[in-house]
């Protein structure tokens, strides 16, 4: 297979190889399949999504958008690359632990060893830090850029552990992919803040917290067993299930009511064509996770987070692309829908 054709498959799909495989891509094919880059991409949506607000409001600038695109993506790896060398160490991944299930775990399946991933670590820690410290000085030392990267370092260095073991990683996935990321891009900018678009951002965070959500699901006995307090471990499969389901029903409930206070057309309404994947999702959440894979399955152990994954890439994309006509219409037809 060729570099560009791995690349393409690292991003759409978490790909299952052997160490064969493995020592035979590049250093940035390994990267993307090491992050799981097909899920780090909705830091690209988010993204995308706080450039269209921006522009919008007049404030886009394509440079720096690219780079903090680029330098957020690569820190969305840098926390996963972290996230497997922090449970490797600490002994979570191990006794075929469910991460190691689902796709490569270099650590655990001998890829390479824990120097190596340090070296991963710091290259691409570099990378998203010189990304940041640049929208810093772009904005002028503005203090509040400062706070939203240090933020982001929290995040990134403290989500595994301990945030994760407290039952608040799913609260920071919902703040990091929605009004700190969305919110924060658009500040950075446009240098303003909007209540507004930290509303809009909320749908989207939600929308990436109900993946997380599913997979903390999904794994809760495995979790459980190993002392890892997500919050499904802590209220329960059930309660969990049901927190899953209002979180899907919440994020077309917001959207209708940006477009009823006239923040958005009723061209948004688009979103309502992921429909189907939003009730497959629903009535897969209101069942309790089966014992074993359906016939013909191919994501097992995933469960929850296949199906809330599989709608949030709809819904994302629709999202998008109402976002997009949505904003042309602000932009060139002012007084539509005012």
């Amino acid at each position: 297979m060729s570099m560009l054709k791995w690349w393409w498959k690292a991003l759409s799909v978490i790909p299952k190889i052997s160490k064969e495989e493995w020592d035979q891509l590049d250093v940035i094919t390994k990267w993307l399949v090491m992050t799981r880059s097909a899920v780090t991409t909705v830091t690209v949506f988010s993204t995308i999504i706080a450039g269209l607000f921006a522009w919008r409001f007049g404030g886009f600038h394509w440079g720096l958008w690219i780079i903090m695109t680029v330098g957020l993506f690569v820190a969305h790896g840098t926390n996963n690359i972290l996230n497997d060398y922090t449970d490797f160490s600490r002994g979570v991944d191990s006794d075929n632990y469910f991460r190691t299930m689902y796709g490569p775990h270099p650590l655990v399946h001998g890829f390479h060893d824990k120097s190596t991933q340090i070296r991963y670590f710091v290259v691409s820690g570099i990378i998203a830090l010189a990304a940041g410290i640049y929208t810093y000085y772009v904005s002028g030392w503005d203090q509040n850029i400062l706070i939203l990267i240090l933020i982001g370092a929290v995040f990134l260095l403290f989500y595994t552990f301990p945030l994760k073991y407290f039952a608040l990683g799913e609260l920071s996935i919902f703040l990091i992919w929605g009004p700190v990321l969305i919110g924060g891009v658009f500040y950075a900018l446009t240098g303003e803040y909007n209540s507004h678009v930290i509303w809009a951002s909320v749908p989207i965070g939600l929308s990436v917290m109900s993946i997380n959500l599913g997979k903390h699901i999904d794994k809760l006995k495995e979790d459980k067993a190993k002392k890892v307090r997500t919050l499904p471990v802590v209220i329960g499969e059930t309660v969990a299930r049901y927190l899953d389901v209002i979180s899907l029903v919440l994020i077309y409930a917001i959207i209708v009511f940006l477009v009823i206070v006239k923040f958005y057309t009723p061209v948004m309404l688009v979103v309502f064509f992921a429909g189907k994947q939003l009730f497959i999702s629903l009535a897969v959440l209101m069942k309790p996770k089966p014992d074993e894979a359906p016939p013909e399955y191919p994501a097992w152990p995933i469960w929850f987070a296949g199906f809330t994954f599989m709608h949030n890439r709809r819904f994302t994309m629709l999202f998008m692309a109402g976002l997009l006509v949505d904003t042309i219409l602000r932009v060139y037809v002012p007084n539509f829908w005012m």
